[in-house]
């Protein structure tokens, strides 16, 4: 099979000869494209193509802008991009050789696409995630070769196995720009928790790096810059133990990870502080919500997660340019941004079956079976094709798409008429006893990510809203017509909630913490993820065992006499031994409780008192009393979505 392999990439490698003559001028595109000013002509344009050799093994074939057969690496060399992007893992094989999946990313596979990208003129980042597969903030899992090492035995390897690889790499004439001694290290690398431990690894990649490339950067890369003052934190700690890099990179998706005004100040923050480059080291968006390998994609319609453009091309193109443009003109010593995987498509469209035999042979799905006997718990269980191919760069087909051409445009700007792209989905909040109403408008998302209001019909009957009304509490869905494409407006139905800023939109107006053992985290966070109803919620965490203890209360003004509920969700982990509960009170004596716990993430658990009486003048407070002892790296959680009704 890897002979096979081989050959196939020789050929293709014949398609992109060394000094290869670029490609003729390309067609005008269709995209609305606004020029980021006072762009770097040295700025890093960069793609992960770390699944291509997997894909093209799967039987994929990538094109050019007219259909023709095409080397992908000239195809995103044409578009503008300048550097490619290459996880590399220690040992992604089981005891057969069968590979765990992902594009089954070792030095070999580094190496042969290190050789194609430099080919058609493209630096690589060589990104080094000390694991034998995916490493990320939740997990960080040695190798198995490195398992049971002590501290100083591992930084020997780490520093054996870094220099071992570059050399690879500069043996087979690959040049090599930049390193990342590291994949998403939040507080964990290579099954180390502490940055006593972490800063070891990070100092002996770096000076492997320094020996075999020492004009290359060093880079560190972090995920979740919406994380109140974590990024500091890493960055304060990184100069505490006088860590050598050059780089601080973050991993930036839209969908979860805050807002662009924060990613400036952030970035800002270290860049400034600690006089570091920095930049993102990954991106992506959809642009279209549909699956197309018969395996379930990471975001689609729907979910918890932020939509600041349309998923559709010019969405995604428009996302790109955003983010480029955040660094460019509001980040002191920002370099480049890395797309994340935008050539990782579907092998096939027939079939669940054809596709999952390629997975499982060549590793062009996100894990193969194999995996289970190193990472069971998430591999071993949820195994399959790619869950981003609604990202890529590229349809199905192995076409580009428009927005591919983003990276180039933005030097000159691309200026085309301005025109409806998508229309702005309508979310609103009815009370069940008052009539559903509808606007009469509903947002078309231009092309240049504007937003113009346009007519809409809705279809809705009286019959519809009797049966919502009477099916109590719910989401729905209503269809609608605007500017020929079809509307979506998703209605809450619910009780008249007597609470004010009920699920902590408003920060923590009317919500008051009373911390009871010195947590280290206690606020209102902004962060749709992690939210049951909104973007913010109450969110708390502390390391150390016993330090969770805290209550969470409003005080409710000129309430009327009457029955009433009161409900509120927690959900969250590592609480270990635990007592958790919703309380009313009149003055300070509780009235009636109702029991809650915290099992895993996304696992909300609403404590409900389902009936209580409240006498008229009486002073009323309502609120959640939380204590975690704690277990593993320590206890967190997030309480949303306070209710106050009446009873009939």
């Amino acid at each position: 099979m890897r002979c096979r392999l081989l050959a196939l990439l020789l050929l293709l490698c014949l398609l992109c000869p060394p000094g290869a003559p670029a490609a003729a001028e390309a067609a005008p595109s269709p995209l609305f494209v606004q020029k980021v000013e006072n762009l770097p002509e040295d700025f890093i344009f960069g793609m992960d193509a770390s699944s291509v050799l997997a894909e093209e093994a799967s039987g994929v074939i990538y094109r050019d802008a007219e259909g023709h057969p095409a080397d992908v690496f000239r195809v995103l060399a044409d578009a503008g991009i300048t550097h490619i992007r290459v996880r590399v893992w220690n040992d992604p094989y089981d005891s057969k050789g069968h590979g765990y999946g992902g594009g089954n990313c070792d030095i070999d596979t580094a190496v042969e696409i290190g050789r194609r990208a430099a080919a058609c003129g493209l630096g690589l980042i060589v990104d080094f995630h000390y694991s034998d597969f995916w490493a990320d903030p939740g997990k960080q899992m040695v190798p198995k070769a490195w398992a049971g090492m002590t501290i100083e035995q591992k930084t020997e390897a780490v520093y054996e196995y870094t220099r071992s690889c570059l050399e690879q790499l500069k043996d087979a004439g690959v040049e090599v720009a930049m390193v990342q001694t590291g994949n998403e290290t939040n507080q964990l690398l290579c099954g180390e928790k502490t940055w006593f431990n972490i800063q070891y690894l990070m100092q002996a990649g770096a000076r492997a790096t320094r020996e075999v490339f020492p004009s290359a950067l060093v880079a560190l890369h972090f995920a979740n810059p919406e994380r109140e003052g974590a990024y500091a934190t890493y960055a304060r700690k990184m100069d505490y133990y006088q860590v050598d890099y050059d780089v601080f990179a973050t991993s930036y998706y839209p969908y979860w990870h805050g807002t662009l005004d924060n990613l400036a100040a952030v970035l800002t923050e270290i860049s400034e502080t600690y006089g570091k480059k920095v930049m993102v080291m990954e991106t992506s968006y959809a642009w279209t919500p549909e699956d197309s390998d018969f395996f379930g994609n990471t975001v689609g319609d729907g979910g918890a997660i932020v939509k600041d453009y349309p998923f559709t091309v010019q969405g995604q193109a428009n996302c790109i340019r955003n983010i480029t443009d955040t660094l460019v003109s509001r980040v002191p010593g920002a370099i480049g941004v890395v797309y994340w995987e935008g050539a990782w498509i579907s092998v096939g469209t027939s079939s669940w079956e054809e596709n999952h035999e390629k997975w499982e042979t060549f590793g062009s799905g996100w894990a193969s079976s194999y995996a289970a006997g190193y990472d069971p718990a998430d591999a071993g269980k949820y195994y399959g094709g790619c869950a981003v191919d609604n990202q890529a760069l590229f349809d199905p087909s192995g076409l580009p798409l428009d927005s591919l051409q983003v990276f180039r445009l933005l030097r000159e700007g691309n200026a085309v008429p301005v025109a409806p792209d998508a229309l702005e989905e309508v979310s609103l909040v009815c009370d069940l006893a008052l009539p559903v109403v509808l606007p009469d408008t509903v947002n078309a998302v231009m092309n240049d990510n504007s937003r113009q209001p346009i007519p809409v019909v809705w279809n809705f009957t009286p019959e519809q809203e009797a049966a919502m009304r009477a099916s109590g509490p719910a989401q729905y869905e209503i269809l609608g017509q605007a500017g020929g494409m079809e509307a979506h407006a998703w209605v809450s139905m619910v009780y008249y909630n007597y609470l004010e800023n009920n699920s902590f939109e408003e920060g923590d107006r009317a919500w008051t913490f009373t911390d009871l053992a010195h947590a280290d985290e206690l606020y209102v966070e902004d962060k749709k993820t992690d939210s049951l109803t909104g973007t913010k919620h109450a969110h708390f965490w502390s390391a150390a065992r016993d330090s969770v203890e805290f209550t969470l209360e409003q005080r409710v003004e000129a309430l009327p006499a009457g029955r009433y509920s009161f409900s509120v969700s927690i959900m969250g982990g590592d609480a270990g031994d635990q007592e958790i509960y919703a309380y009313v009170k009149e003055g300070d004596e509780i009235q009636a409780s109702a029991p809650m716990s915290i099992s895993a993430y996304g696992a909300w658990d609403t404590g409900l008192i389902p009936a209580f009486e409240h006498t008229e003048g009486a002073e009323l407070t309502v609120g959640v009393y939380v204590r975690c002892q704690g277990a593993g790296s320590g206890a967190w959680g997030k309480i949303d979505d306070a209710k106050l009704n009446a009873v009939p």
